[in-house]
């Protein structure tokens, strides 16, 4: 009986490795609208489909795209509510960005979608709001200074290496959040709220990681 037992238990060890292992390299099937490209302008990028770690909340949101609206409020002139086609019916732009989480790993990734300012710039943001908060579907949240969004060209993306950024990575948008650890990276975007609460504090961020997220700077405040 005791031999069973050590039988079992290798067994077991074994099957919590490779669970562990394929849980750590993001090893769960993502199926692509298309084809994404791996290079771009002789910048190699990594894979959408398999180099990402599943790290969210609650694991991936899968949103009706005719359902699926866009909420921007709290301190606007003109507050609005906007479809999937509806955001993307600006100027669109394109760059590579590198995500890099406080985990320890990170991907290189040809982002596309609109600028977040050209779309609070509809909205007519009041002189009083300093902060952008986003929310995601699933309950998750950050925010930001609003000169972060004026100081830099930010990309909410809509496409990842030129496919649609799939459900498992955050349709319909996700934030490209340049030189801030991943966690300010939200997905699933639904609500976007001008405030002047500069002390807003995120899902992470109330929970003692850093507000500003400087990549490579401190994880914790």
């Amino acid at each position: 009986m005791p031999g069973k037992l050590k039988l079992i238990a290798m067994v077991a060890a074994v099957c919590l490795l490779a669970l562990t292992a394929a849980a750590g390299c993001g090893a769960e099937a993502i199926e692509l609208d298309g084809v994404e490209i791996r290079e771009y302008q002789g910048e190699d990028l990594s894979s959408v489909a398999s180099d990402f770690r599943e790290n969210s909340i609650k694991g991936p949101q899968y949103i009706d795209h005719e359902s699926y609206r866009l909420e921007v409020g709290g301190l606007v002139e003109n507050p609005g509510t906007y479809t999937y086609d509806e955001v993307l019916d600006r100027q669109h732009y394109k760059k590579v960005a590198e995500l890099e989480c406080v985990e320890g790993w990170s991907v290189n990734i040809l982002w596309e979608g609109i600028l977040l300012r050209d779309l609070l710039s509809d909205v007519g943001v009041k002189p009083e709001a300093n902060t952008v908060i986003l929310y995601a579907v699933d309950g998750y949240s950050t925010s930001f200074p609003l000169s972060f969004f004026y100081d830099r060209d930010i990309i909410m993306a809509s496409m990842m290496n030129e496919v649609p950024i799939p459900p498992e990575r955050g349709w319909p948008f996700m934030l490209v959040a340049e030189e801030k650890w991943g966690y300010k990276w939200i997905k699933w975007i639904t609500r976007i709220e001008l405030s002047d609460d500069e002390e807003y504090r995120g899902y992470w961020e109330d929970r003692g990681y850093s507000q500003d997220a400087v990549r490579g700077g401190d994880k914790f405040d």
